[in-house]
């Protein structure tokens, strides 16, 4: 069994083609979807964070409104860039979008993806620190975002307030109870890894890692796995944690399947560059039900993980998309025991 959402980067753009138009239409349309993938039975709603870009980009009002509209669905993100994150202010809407939901909110965090700008978080207001890397400030962040999500007073209260404050030192409010364990962790290398196991944290993997044993893409990412798991046991926490790969995946049960995806997925991974390291790209699946189920099963990193999410090609509109979901569910999950 296997817990299975869909991972949407939320692009939009006015060309011929797109049922995507504008960001307004991204918007709506990813609420939609989130209700249609509901009504599926599928387990999560995730969506990509890119700033500069035409794509979804301030989590928190988004999440929150899916939360609104549905009852049962993870509501995610894979992932936030915490270069350009205030911590205590992410903890404040962190915690009344996990409250509308109803405490499911799946969010991942990570240093983010090469940009769109040069440093785009400085017009953020945000710089490393002296002998900083601003890898090194995205994971400070981080560090001050997973303590203040305990929810332990640190602020002396001031003795004249205009409202009565509790007793002791006050705390970010709202609280919500459980989303620190529902933080995720987006990793590319196996290093990352092994520090999100050291900081509780679940791990989300994706299409993509640093290139660091030449081996096959799904090879490499599957031993990220047990390293982290290892990391995780070593560690000492006391639940178990969770794991995520991300994967395009296509059944063609119809003419319009195979008029966009017939050709096939990219059978063989990609090695290309991201910053200044060699990485691997992993490769898509687009087939026949039977020939896909088969070609799956040969997947290491699916086999290790406990979630999968499919990315979605959301500016095909709502309805192919929850087409999409519903064959994976219906021609592919039962056959790989995933449902």
């Amino acid at each position: 069994m296997k817990n299975i959402g869909f991972l949407s980067f939320g692009h939009w753009s006015p060309d011929r083609g797109s049922q995507v138009r504008t960001a307004s239409d991204v918007l709506l349309q990813s609420i939609d979807l989130a209700v249609a993938a509901e009504e599926l039975g599928l387990d999560g709603a995730y969506f990509r964070v890119h700033h500069y870009a035409r794509q979804l980009a301030s989590p928190f009002p988004l999440l929150a409104a899916i939360g609104a509209r549905t009852k049962t669905i993870e509501i995610g993100t894979g992932v936030i860039d915490m270069r350009y994150e205030n911590p205590l202010y992410m903890v404040e809407d962190a915690g009344s979008a996990d409250l509308i939901a109803g405490g499911r909110l799946q969010l991942g965090i990570s240093r983010g993806s090469p940009e769109q700008v040069i440093d785009g978080w400085r017009h953020f207001g945000y710089q490393p620190g002296e002998g900083e890397t601003e890898q090194d400030m995205a994971r400070r962040h981080t560090e001050v975002f997973l303590q203040q999500l305990e929810g332990k007073g640190f602020a002396r209260p001031n003795p004249r307030p205009m409202f009565p404050n509790p007793p002791g030192l006050l705390r970010l409010e709202p609280h919500s109870e459980g989303l620190r364990d529902r933080i995720w962790w987006g990793s590319a290398s196996d290093a990352t890894a092994v520090w999100a196991a050291e900081q509780g944290m679940n791990l989300q993997s994706s299409t993509l890692k640093l290139d660091e044993s030449g081996e096959p893409f799904h090879v490499q990412q599957a031993r990220q796995i047990r390293v982290y798991r290892d990391a995780w046991e070593k560690a000492g926490h006391d639940r178990t944690p969770r794991v995520s790969v991300s994967r395009s995946i296509f059944a063609l049960t119809n003419d319009e399947d195979r008029r966009y995806f017939g050709r096939g997925g990219k059978d063989d991974d990609q090695i290309g560059n991201i910053d200044t390291f060699r990485a691997i790209f992993g490769r898509s699946y687009a087939d026949e039900p039977d020939k896909l189920v088969k070609a799956l099963r040969e997947d290491e990193a699916i086999a290790e993980a406990d979630t999968l999410l499919l990315t979605v090609p959301n500016m095909l509109g709502v309805d192919y998309n929850a087409h999409v979901i519903e064959s994976i569910l219906t021609h592919v999950a039962p056959e790989l025991g995933w449902r």
